[in-house]
């Protein structure tokens, strides 16, 4: 299937309320009808529902409770692909868990594979062997979640027969302020090493842990060049992906013809 020439998505950058789901939901739900009009694709930060906590045991949901349901929801109420991270218990494990809900109802979901150690995430989560590859008016979609933006052999956008796994990258995150020099030096790295759209949806304001995060939400394009920045503020904003100038750039530019050949095992 060809690709859309365009494709809409909104990224939502929003500040959190502290392990409150039904606060957050609401918040959330009114922000998405703010749009007002027509979207693809509607982007929500990590562990949206609660703030990223390891209060597992307490926050976590199994699939087809609260938080899916809403989601379901909302897609078939706007026609917008939902997405963002949640705290599942499946199988007696904890999983920080993005789900892609459609309009029609249909799930499919991506485990984080790199938790981060520093929060203790590794002790409370269980880690993700998995990554799917979504698709959308025949665009190819990588969800990837927060710290995973680190590892970039996990992202590599690996070519058959010289067609891309991926046409953009995603990262869902709740990125301190402390570091988001990082952030905002890997989001336009995995752009160019990838040849592809890289978009970042990150949160804003303070944790209940003390944690602040200043947001820096944006897309880069296939260059590295970039074409949203939400700043600091609790805002979102409507990105379009272009079909034509990302082909055109790889067919010029073929880079991943010259790239090493290895798998992850």
């Amino acid at each position: 299937m060809n690709k859309s020439p365009e494709l809409s998505i909104a990224l939502i950058q929003t500040d959190l309320h502290w392990k409150d789901k039904v606060a957050n939901l609401a918040m959330l739900e009114e922000k998405i009808w703010g749009i007002n009009q027509k979207i693809d694709l509607i982007i929500l930060p990590e562990m949206f529902p609660t703030g990223f906590s390891m209060d597992a045991s307490k926050l976590a949901e199994p699939m087809n409770l609260g938080v899916t349901k809403w989601m379901k929801q909302m897609a078939a109420q706007t026609g917008s692909i939902i997405t963002g991270s949640a705290i599942i218990q499946e199988g007696g494990k904890f999983f920080n868990r993005l789900l892609w809900v459609s309009p029609d109802g249909t799930i499919q979901q991506y485990d984080k594979r790199h938790l981060f150690r520093m929060a203790e995430e590794d002790k409370t989560f269980s880690s993700g062997e998995k990554l799917p590859i979504f698709a959308l008016k025949g665009w190819k979609i990588c969800p990837q979640i927060c710290y995973d933006l680190r590892f970039p052999v996990w992202s590599r956008n690996y070519q058959k027969g010289g067609e891309a796994a991926y046409d953009f990258i995603f990262y869902v995150a709740s990125w301190p302020a402390v570091r988001i020099s990082a952030w905002d030096s890997l989001l336009p790295a995995r752009a160019i090493e990838n040849l592809a759209y890289s978009l970042g949806v990150n949160r804003v304001g303070d944790d209940g842990n003390g944690i602040g995060y200043n947001g820096h939400s944006a897309a880069y394009d296939f260059k590295g060049t970039q074409i949203a920045f939400l700043g600091e503020v609790d805002q979102f904003q409507i990105v379009t992906l272009e079909a034509e100038k990302l082909d055109e750039y790889r067919e010029k530019f073929p880079a991943w013809m010259d790239a090493d050949d290895f798998l992850i095992r």
